[in-house]
């Protein structure tokens, strides 16, 4: 598989193929990932290139910086597997085989494997966010799965390792809920038409004390279910 990075912008996602030449990312015009309409990323930003180890991404000096998996980064860092980076308002993520010395590996899936039919329900309650929400949206906690789904903590956290078994998740952490979405989005494993239906048709109510995994309104804006009770206010679902 030839590493590429995953792009997540306000209009949606993007796939870019690293090759030998550097990628350069910038406002600027010259730049080869330009991001021109986002004020917070510099003229010329960052760089991308393949280095003697792998691949690295390189702060040019910005205004704003550059992060890695929530870091803020001075000079260069080498990227591993699913390495998320941040320039401004856009979020990419670092895809590729696994390289000596990577402290996680996602195995390469030609397609979404056989699911049973919770661990299909689990699935989506766990990409409900990511799917329907804005770019920043982290995937669903296990209590809010749980909640969703009408089954114990335990038992979602039971599916959730077959699951990361079946995608080829290793390593631990919270981390992982975010990897096998974003695994389960790129093999189509959810089909984000039919989940907009579904939550339209039928929206998930939550109980009071329980962060409401959020759902669109017709218009397409990301909102959240109301709560039992009539209470209007809710606050978008982040993952624990």
């Amino acid at each position: 598989m030839e590493p590429y990075l995953e792009i997540w912008r306000p209009s949606g996602r993007e796939v870019a193929v690293l090759t030998e030449r550097p990628v350069t990312i910038g406002r600027g015009l010259d730049t080869a990932l330009r991001l021109s309409d986002d004020a917070e990323v510099s003229r010329l930003h960052a760089v991308i290139e393949k280095v003697t180890s792998g691949w690295s991404v390189r702060d040019l000096g910005s205004r704003n910086g550059t992060y890695v998996n929530a870091e803020r980064i001075l000079g260069e860092r080498v990227l591993r597997p699913d390495d998320e980076i941040q320039v401004g308002g856009v979020r990419m993520f670092f895809r590729a085989e696994d390289v000596a010395g990577s402290l996680t590996v996602t195995r390469s899936l030609s397609r979404a494997p056989v699911l049973t039919r919770r661990e299909q329900a689990v699935l989506q309650a766990l990409c409900r966010p990511v799917a329907l929400g804005d770019m920043f949206t982290e995937p669903a906690s296990v209590r809010q799965m749980a909640v969703a789904l009408r089954v114990t903590e335990t038992a979602v956290k039971y599916h959730l390792n077959n699951l990361y078994e079946k995608f080829g998740i290793a390593g631990v952490g919270d981390r992982r809920r975010v990897r096998l979405a974003n695994e389960a989005l790129r093999h189509g494993a959810i089909a984000v038409s039919e989940m907009i239906s579904a939550i339209q048709d039928h929206p998930v109510e939550t109980p009071r004390g329980v962060d409401p995994i959020p759902s669109r309104t017709p218009s397409g804006a990301a909102t959240a279910p109301p709560r039992r009770g009539g209470g209007g206010e809710s606050a978008g679902a982040r993952g624990a």
